[in-house]
């Protein structure tokens, strides 16, 4: 009986005694007694410019999804193309991977996890209304070999009951952007309507499944990317907004995969008026994005790029005390 009141009580003590608040010292209310970050984390607006941007190959004009894997960055493009880029950090193209005998409909982003790549065919800015979303799960080995295994990971959002065909680019159940954990997919979709993302999750195994509504972000911009380290408990993703303002949306110091419950902040890019599709990182520090071309006669005319940014400032010190 002492034994287990004493239990009980150091239980209690350790619950007890935590302080919740903002744990980053890098946000405006910083609490320096918070031993839990309960996501109430405030952060002044800055505005950050690439270290270096480059033109890319035609080959690449629609690039809409990026990987850092097999020491290249891995870029598709969203329509009709089958073959997946290998880019070198300087964009130039150093391998092709043709995948057969699959369809791309509307590819709209790239992710992985340790044995496997993932290709989401799940683009539905069109009319809204796709009964056929699906992501490609392609075993990385013959990947490399050029010879992939391919299955198919189907899905219905949980949410979504019409299907009567909209206006475009009015959806909200389009998306370009998800992320792959041990056992699960999370889908981040692109709300043209309310400029939020929603958060999905769904098995990462071949069959039909439905991907099961979790939480929403206000990220007062249209989702279009993300990167993940699992094991740092952090996600970016990438986008812009309806008038053309770029940005970055950071979330880390999360709890399991609840990816609202830590740090939220949005990173401005000085990058007006592109359509930022992509986003990889190699390290969590350093990242790498890319711009379809955007061509609107007379007034725009921005070419598709790579552009390299360094978050080392932002994320170093929450990256080096895990």
């Amino acid at each position: 009986m002492i034994k287990t009141f004493s239990l009980f009580f150091l239980i209690l003590s350790s619950t007890y005694g935590q302080v919740s608040g903002c744990t980053d010292p890098l946000s405006k209310n910083y609490n320096p007694s918070a031993t839990l970050n309960d996501g109430s984390c405030l952060y002044q607006n800055l505005k950050i410019k690439p270290e270096y941007s480059i033109r890319l190959s035609d080959s690449v004009k629609e690039t809409s999804g990026l990987i850092a894997f097999d020491n290249l960055l891995w870029t598709h493009n969203d329509d009709h193309d089958t073959t997946v880029y290998g880019l070198d950090s300087l964009g130039k193209i150093r391998k092709k991977v043709i995948l057969k005998p699959v369809l791309n409909q509307d590819w709209e982003e790239i992710s992985q996890d340790s044995t496997h790549l993932y290709l989401g065919d799940f683009g539905n800015n069109l009319h809204g209304n796709r009964n056929d979303l699906h992501i490609l799960k392609i075993e990385k080995r013959g990947f490399t070999e050029e010879n992939p295994i391919i299955d198919t990971i189907s899905f219905s959002y949980s949410d979504q009951n019409d299907f009567k065909p909209q206006k475009g680019n009015t959806t909200n159940f389009d998306c370009e952007a998800f992320i792959v954990s041990k056992d699960s997919i999370y889908i981040f979709s692109k709300q043209w309507d309310s400029s939020k993302t929603h958060i999905y999750a769904l098995p990462n195994q071949p069959g039909n499944h439905i991907a099961q509504y979790k939480e929403s972000i206000d990220t007062k911009g249209l989702v279009t990317g993300a990167t993940y380290l699992e094991s740092k408990k952090l996600v970016v993703l990438c986008g812009y907004s309806k008038t053309g303002k770029t940005f970055l949306y950071l979330l880390y110091d999360f709890k399991d995969h609840h990816f609202s419950s830590g740090n939220k902040r949005k990173i401005a890019l000085k990058l007006p008026f592109h359509q930022i599709e992509g986003i990889a990182t190699k390290d969590g520090l350093h990242y790498y994005l890319t711009n379809e071309s955007l061509t609107r006669k007379p007034i725009l005319n921005v070419p598709q790029q790579m552009h390299y940014f360094d978050l080392s400032t932002l994320l170093n010190s929450y990256l080096n005390q895990l």
